[in-house]
């Protein structure tokens, strides 16, 4: 009889955990519809094989590069482990978790992050610990990106966070409960619509200049981690006319970069070179860049990692070649399957589901 009750009661116990598992599925956004960022940094876990070059940041990086045209010009494989707003002590943990499942040759990060030196928001802290699997490296990102009112057990157990959210819930928390679709093509963030650039304010003048002592602090970590890896670190500027890159943060960062000798590269002053045209490779007025504008910059910066770092061209490894072409069948037909939305609602309607 005593059996029984013991077993009764865990039978009743694990019907309670499995209970409370699935209602913080349901209740912890799903990032389908209008805010598709927060899925990005789960997506890279799907991976099957390595990547040469790894990108680490903000939206500077997942809109602006296109790694399927780095791969069909030169062979290149790289993956963009970016999310929304991006903090620099984020990069580095992403970058630290990357490299205990693979070592590239390659580690890309753009400097705009730089700016922060404090968390911002729980919301953008949330699309990129969210998604991140458990590891030494997220527990210390969560302490590093909590605000001031956050707490670290509702990391641990989101349905403290998200208990309220029930009156919130959509279709889509119910379709998306078990699997969802891909937001991204090896992290990158495809919009085909075109909006021109627009007439930005002009950039507000700052107390202070200086970058912040946790910037540096981590800028520092990112660097020597990718030293001690035997690993190759290149700092970019993406080519997004808004928020503003000011001359006295283009100082610091070139100051920095040469006395490490580290790559730099500031495409805000090759867009001609590139052949970045803001009538027609803009989806959002100018600050990211719409599919145009990012194969521009994959086919430019792909053959720069191609002749200058002499990252390898691997369309010949069999394994590789099978996977990626994968990769670019699903990249064309979300390109072609955003055309048909455009076509069809004027609208891409995959990334607004609350859209009729």
């Amino acid at each position: 009889m005593k059996k029984r009750s013991i077993s009764v009661f865990l039978g009743l116990g694990l019907v309670v955990l499995g209970s409370l598992w699935l209602l913080q599925r349901l209740l912890m956004p799903k990032y389908m519809g209008d805010i598709v960022e927060g899925a990005l940094i789960s997506e890279y876990y799907k991976e099957t094989t390595d990547h040469d070059v790894i990108f680490v940041g903000d939206c500077e990086v997942y809109e602006n590069f296109s790694p399927i045209t780095m791969w069909e010009d030169y062979g290149i494989t790289s993956y963009i482990r970016g999310s929304a707003q991006q903090l620099i002590w984020q990069s580095y943990y992403l970058l630290e978790e990357t490299l205990e499942y693979e070592k590239p040759e390659v580690v890309v990060f753009n400097v705009l992050s730089m700016k922060y030196d404090t968390p911002q928001k729980e919301a953008y802290n949330r699309m990129t610990l969210d998604g991140m699997k458990w590891s030494k490296s997220k527990v210390d990102d969560i302490r590093a990106s909590m605000m001031e009112d956050e707490e670290f057990a509702d990391y641990v157990f989101p349905i403290l966070r998200y208990h309220s959210r029930w009156q919130e819930l959509t279709s889509d928390d119910f379709k998306y409960l078990f699997t969802r679709r891909p937001v991204s093509q090896s992290g990158y963030y495809m919009r085909i619509d075109v909006k021109p650039a627009q007439t930005f304010p002009k950039p507000k003048k700052l107390a202070n200049y200086e970058f912040g002592e946790n910037s540096w602090k981590y800028l520092e970590k990112m660097r020597k981690l990718c030293e001690e890896k035997g690993i190759q670190l290149i700092l970019v500027k993406a080519p997004s006319l808004y928020p503003a890159w000011y001359d006295e943060w283009e100082d610091q960062i070139e100051e920095y970069a040469k006395t490490y000798e580290l790559p730099y590269y500031n495409f805000l002053d090759l867009t001609d070179e590139v052949g970045i045209d803001f009538t027609k490779d803009t989806y959002d007025g100018g600050l990211h860049l719409n599919l145009s504008g990012a194969e521009k910059m994959g086919a430019y910066f792909g053959k720069i990692l191609r002749e200058e770092f002499q990252v390898p061209d691997r369309r010949n490894d069999e394994k590789i070649a099978s996977v990626w072409a994968e990769k670019c069948a699903a990249y064309y037909d979300m390109e072609k399957r955003q055309q048909e939305e455009l076509d069809t609602y004027g609208y891409l309607k995959m990334f607004n589901s609350d859209k009729e």
